[in-house]
């Protein structure tokens, strides 16, 4: 007998992943909290693997359950865009999209090509700024969706791990002066956060030679050999390298991508776009 995915049982149960709790997906979705804990059930004899673990706090994905996440998200994205593609249906309005800067360099021209191919009309402005402001703006209804760094320990569905990474020049001499002069985004940031507790539990002495929210000033400062900076993996430019444990500094934390969308106010046009950004992002 030939399984298949239905695409209405992948909507609720990408609903759900998405709000955290059944009772939010089930008032997104229009059905009822029995009916759509009916579908889970119905979609875990499908691919026979526990897909959602319920805790105090609503529920979590299970391991087999973010794989299956990932492959909704792509299922529904090519199936919405067929629908819109072949029904004439394509979109437009605008958006505002906040992306962290390192995030903007390393996948925007790939998440904004896709996009425009197939609703040319829509028009997205782009706001870079770190996670903490996004995540303000986003609050406050200044922003349609973002993309933010979360820690690992989210229980948010992650679009994608990252490692944070020491960053210098490509011909500087291993050997820094003492206190270790640092290049590091705002003090709310991750990357900032992770690599003071790093320096910290190794004991290593250190100064903040550079903190910013501005990408270019600290890339400028890193590149002048004034400074160790750190980034995401993804995001190191060609001319700068990356140093590995053995040159005396302490590894450094893996973190979390995921998108968060102003869901009281989400347009079909917002919608459309985290759908794409939640199908393309994995693979960029």
């Amino acid at each position: 007998m030939v399984r298949s995915l239905d695409i209405d049982l992948l909507r609720s149960f990408a609903s759900v992943a998405e709000t955290g709790a059944l009772s939010r997906a089930a008032g997104r979705i229009g059905r009822s909290q029995a009916a759509l804990s009916m579908q889970m059930k119905r979609l875990e004899d499908l691919v026979g693997q526990p897909l959602l673990t319920r805790t105090g706090r609503g529920v979590v994905l299970t391991v087999p359950g973010e794989r299956l996440l990932i492959h909704a998200r792509r299922i529904l994205s090519a199936h919405d865009d067929a629908l819109a593609e072949l029904s004439g249906g394509s979109l437009s309005g605008s958006l505002r999209f906040g992306c962290p800067d390192d995030y903007a360099q390393a996948f925007l021209p790939a998440l904004l090509r896709g996009f425009a191919q197939h609703h040319p009309a829509a028009a997205i402005e782009v706001i870079c700024a770190s996670t903490p402001r996004l995540q303000a703006q986003l609050d406050r209804g200044g922003l349609d969706l973002a993309l933010v760094s979360v820690p690992l320990a989210t229980e948010r569905p992650l679009l994608r791990r990252e490692d944070l990474v020491w960053v210098v020049p490509r011909d500087k001499a291993s050997l820094w002066a003492v206190p270790i002069p640092l290049a590091l985004g705002d003090p709310d940031t991750l990357d900032h956060r992770a690599a003071l507790a790093a320096l910290d539990r190794a004991g290593h002495s250190y100064r903040i030679a550079y903190a910013s929210g501005s990408l270019s000033g600290l890339l400028a400062v890193v590149r002048s050999g004034q400074a160790i900076a750190v980034l995401t993996r993804s995001a190191v430019p060609a001319d700068l390298r990356i140093l590995t444990s053995t040159r005396g500094l302490p590894p450094l934390p893996r973190i979390g991508i995921t998108l968060r969308i102003a869901e009281r106010h989400a347009s079909p046009l917002a919608r459309a776009f985290a759908r794409h950004v939640e199908a393309v992002l994995p693979d960029v």
